[in-house]
């Protein structure tokens, strides 16, 4: 069993895995604050809170877009389990063919998830994880990662509007009635909800007219339940599309026995 972990901008996405089965996601906050022993606690909690005990883990696997807190969570994983702690990036295998202008600038969660992806879908594929940002990746029928898009996260987009605006509130994202809001809530949950399901929906048309070809949408991430559903497009949604990464690069380059 290996524990797989994702820091992202906002959220740290962990798991563990057995025999290619994710027998969990959880969700801790990204804190560059936070001490080795305070993770090293969070981590621990989290695995007892599914009867695991860190002397089950036989090995673990990062991957960052968080450089400051990379090594404290490594730091704090070696100390719960003892195992040393394999990290995504240059060096480790990943079996991606990188059609992009510089290969090591792609972030190592979008390397994860287009790994995934892969492995369970026919390409070509785009990929879309909705996070702190939302970011869009193509995978060509060839299986070449070809490039994609950064959007503005839902929540950076809320920030902004709220933060500049003086009469607008901060909102829960629970979609509206109706798509014509008849009050300032409703018409900025339509704004947020539909409107970055409509800029979903927009995206996958503009990218398969470039690829020429129909493609499999798949959409990961902690915001992606709510607004993936009020998409007209087919997508399917993995919230464990990025541990199953994990897991692959892991199964790639773990030492052998």
């Amino acid at each position: 069993m290996i524990l797989a972990i994702d820091i992202g901008n906002t959220n740290i996405v962990i798991g563990c895995i057995k025999n290619s089965n994710v027998l969990f996601t959880e969700r801790l906050s990204t804190d560059q604050t936070k001490t080795v022993l305070e993770y090293a606690i969070s981590f621990k909690n989290v695995l007892e809170m599914y009867n695991l005990s860190p002397s089950m883990i036989d090995g673990a696997i990062i991957s960052s877009v968080v450089p400051p807190v990379t090594n404290l969570i490594r730091t704090s994983v070696e100390k719960i389990t003892g195992k040393s702690v394999m990290i995504v990036g240059p060096g480790v295998k990943n079996g991606l063919n990188i059609l992009m202008d510089n290969p090591a600038q792609v972030g190592s969660d979008l390397i994860v998830n287009a790994v995934a992806a892969i492995h369970e879908h026919k390409p070509p594929l785009i990929i879309i994880d909705m996070g702190t940002a939302t970011t869009i990746s193509v995978v060509d029928k060839n299986q070449n990662y070809i490039g994609g898009m950064i959007i503005p996260g839902i929540g950076i987009s809320l920030d902004a509007l709220t933060s500049r605006t003086s009469q607008l509130p901060r909102i829960s994202l629970e979609p509206p009635k109706k798509t014509i809001g008849k009050n300032t809530i409703d018409c900025m949950k339509s704004g947020i909800i539909h409107g970055n399901a409509s800029c979903i929906d927009g995206m996958i048309d503009r990218i398969e007219k470039e690829l020429g070809e129909k493609a499999t949408v798949i959409a990961t991430g902690g915001l992606a339940y709510a607004i993936i559903p009020h998409c007209t497009k087919e997508i399917l949604i993995d919230d464990e599309l990025l541990l199953k990464g994990l897991w692959l690069i892991y199964q790639k380059n773990k030492p052998c026995a």
